[in-house]
């Protein structure tokens, strides 16, 4: 189990011993209350067992605290499906996760995307996922189909163009995601060509944060929010899917900080083209 994913539940227990605490009742006593044995308390409370939503309806209501039920509740659904490890995704087809994310996108009407170091997967070339999804799979040291993981991701790219009027996408990267060398020059030449192209969308706000500029926020890892109910996080080693209200308040400040240090229109794409020609040149 990840660090991050063991973390969560003792948080909740934390929260839940706090709630039985305020309400001055005993391990025991909840337990005999609930008709639980007195273990199933002290596991949930030091994280090693994750309650149900009929635990935390009954924990509550024993304890007087039924306004906390919904939030809790939250945090329960996060805690189980929250913790994706990239190994078992890749091992089950890198072009079935491409769908799962195509239909929480499908649901989606506001976009807000950050990535530090690479060009979101709704804006790239054929040949830049090509080159993220061999380097992946190489990475994680699992099999796969890249031309139909690729695909996959091509689809995906439906949203931009297709659906809903009002949806819309807010997209900012840091600088760098214009040169790192994540792929050939060739490719990068041609992945900042398709960025020009899409950064005139009606739809697309893209903001680019110099590496000069003032940052309010390091950058650390990329996110997506998905309306204000969905987090996506990459780490090294899993997806982390954030639903927990409390947590998604601080992704969208976290957003709008790191949205504040970029730039758009004509001064991000004189960006995208100074990093054209600093690799024309190379």
């Amino acid at each position: 189990m990840s660090t991050s994913h063991q973390q969560a539940r003792e948080a909740l227990g934390v929260r839940l011993r706090e709630l039985r605490q305020d309400a001055q009742l005993a391990q025991r006593r909840l337990a005999e209350m609930a008709g639980w044995h007195e273990s199933k308390v002290s596991k949930i409370e030091h994280g090693r067992q994750t309650p149900s939503e009929d635990d935390l309806r009954t924990w509550c209501r024993l304890v007087g605290a039924d306004d906390h039920v919904p939030d809790l509740i939250a945090t329960a659904r996060g805690i189980s499906s929250s913790y994706r490890e990239w190994r078992r995704e890749w091992r089950a087809g890198a072009h079935r996760r491409q769908q799962t994310i195509a239909t929480q996108e499908a649901e989606t009407t506001l976009f807000r995307i950050f990535e530090p170091m690479v060009i979101p997967g709704l804006l790239q070339t054929r040949e830049y996922a090509a080159q993220r999804f061999r380097d992946n799979i190489a990475f994680h040291g699992t099999g796969g189909d890249v031309d139909t993981a690729v695909q996959a991701r091509m689809d995906r790219q439906d949203v931009l163009r297709r659906g809903d009027r009002d949806r819309r996408f807010h997209m900012v990267m840091c600088e760098v995601a214009l040169t790192i060398g994540l792929a050939a020059d060739d490719v990068m030449i041609a992945q900042l060509e398709r960025l020009l192209t899409l950064s005139i969308l009606p739809r697309l706000s893209l903001g680019i944060i110099p590496t000069r500029a003032r940052h309010r926020r390091a950058p650390h890892t990329g996110f997506w929010l998905l309306d204000e109910r969905l987090v996506l996080v990459d780490t090294a080693a899993a997806e982390l899917a954030i639903t927990q209200p409390r947590e998604i308040a601080v992704y969208v400040q976290e957003f709008d900080w790191l949205a504040s240090s970029a730039v758009y229109g004509t001064a991000a794409r004189e960006l995208i083209s100074s990093a054209i020609r600093t690799l024309r040149a190379s």
